[in-house]
């Protein structure tokens, strides 16, 4: 080959990858321009007709640090949500996108709905892996245990071979005996931090995931549950009242009660408008319906010496908070 010949090459081979570099700059500009609050941070673009609604607390030993409230009427999160990490001793923090699928705008920024898992997006309370895209959301980093609940309409084995992948980078163990099944998952990890649990659950379309690591503080009686059976605590994080259907017991929250029994739990037993319940383990029908809106229901699975928090959140939606 000749040096004119290979000039030629090296010309058209620089100019394919500015062409290319300058692609992905426009993207980045374009993506920084169309969605400045990061919604792709879900696995949705906001160019979608995204609601997106969010909420963290932290607290320090003994005292609030600060409280960003829910914002219902928002479809922008403030940046305040970075700042409560470093300093942070207990957080809760729940996010919910509700996002049409199969539209045209949502594939310019980010990867349409499909089971191809997108990039892993650590929850910001807890640091522990998502799978992407999701559309619930909850994490709680405490003395006791760090906790992440997800919702995402990736398929059973997707999202089980995303955790399994996420979590072995990480150095957690799997222990042998783990059940897989066409519905739902159960496995425990071996972790410096504390034991860990991976349960999984297919339902209406999405798969369910709750990944949890116990630390060994131990925990208050305050937020223990009875011997042998799980605990559950209730607030309503609106302004209206709530009502909740556990199988067939049901339960009526007026707004804003009990909206802080994730926040601070071991406070959650002298609350005058707390309620809170101790349920056998086991599947449960959960219902949440507010005013008109239509009822939101899910299967709630809770085992032996769990506590949990469920908050009613934006537009009726349930939010299950692990505690304990």
């Amino acid at each position: 080959m000749n040096r004119r010949m290979k000039g030629v090459l090296l010309t058209g081979v620089l100019a394919v990858a500015m062409a290319f570099a300058t692609v992905v700059l426009l993207k980045a500009a374009l993506a920084r321009v169309l969605d400045p609050y990061n919604y792709c941070e879900t696995g949705f673009s906001s160019l979608s007709g995204c609601s997106y609604h969010w909420s963290s607390t932290s607290t320090g030993l003994s005292s609030p640090i600060f409280t960003t409230p829910s914002r219902p009427e928002s479809s922008a999160p403030s940046d305040a949500r970075d700042k409560f990490k470093p300093i942070s001793v207990n957080v809760t923090s729940w996010a919910v996108a509700d996002c049409p699928s199969s539209t045209i705008a949502e594939r310019l920024l980010c990867t349409p709905v499909t089971t191809l898992l997108q990039a892993a997006s650590d929850d910001l309370a807890t640091g522990l892996p998502r799978p992407k895209p999701w559309v619930v959301t909850t994490g709680k980093d405490s003395p006791f245990i760090r906790a992440v609940h997800v919702e995402t309409p990736l398929d059973l084995a997707s999202t089980l071979g995303f955790y399994r992948d996420e979590l072995s980078k990480r150095g957690w163990t799997e222990h042998i005996g783990g059940v897989v099944e066409a519905d739902g998952a159960t496995i425990a990890f071996t972790t410096l931090e504390g034991p860990a649990l991976l349960r999984l659950t297919r339902q209406d379309g999405r798969t369910i995931a709750d990944l949890s690591v116990r630390k060994p503080a131990a925990a208050n009686a305050a937020i223990m549950p009875k011997q042998g059976e799980a605990r559950l605590l209730l607030g309503n994080t609106r302004d209206e009242e709530a009502v909740i259907t556990i199988n067939e017991r049901v339960i009526k929250l007026t707004a804003h009660a009990g909206r802080d029994v994730t926040n601070d739990p071991e406070s959650a037993g002298t609350s005058p408008d707390r309620s809170d319940i101790n349920l056998p383990p086991g599947k449960y029908k959960v219902s949440l319906k507010i005013a008109n809106a239509a009822a939101e229901r899910r299967e709630f699975e809770v085992a032996a010496g769990e506590t949990w928090g469920l908050l009613v959140g934006p537009a009726g939606v349930p939010l299950p908070v692990r505690i304990y």
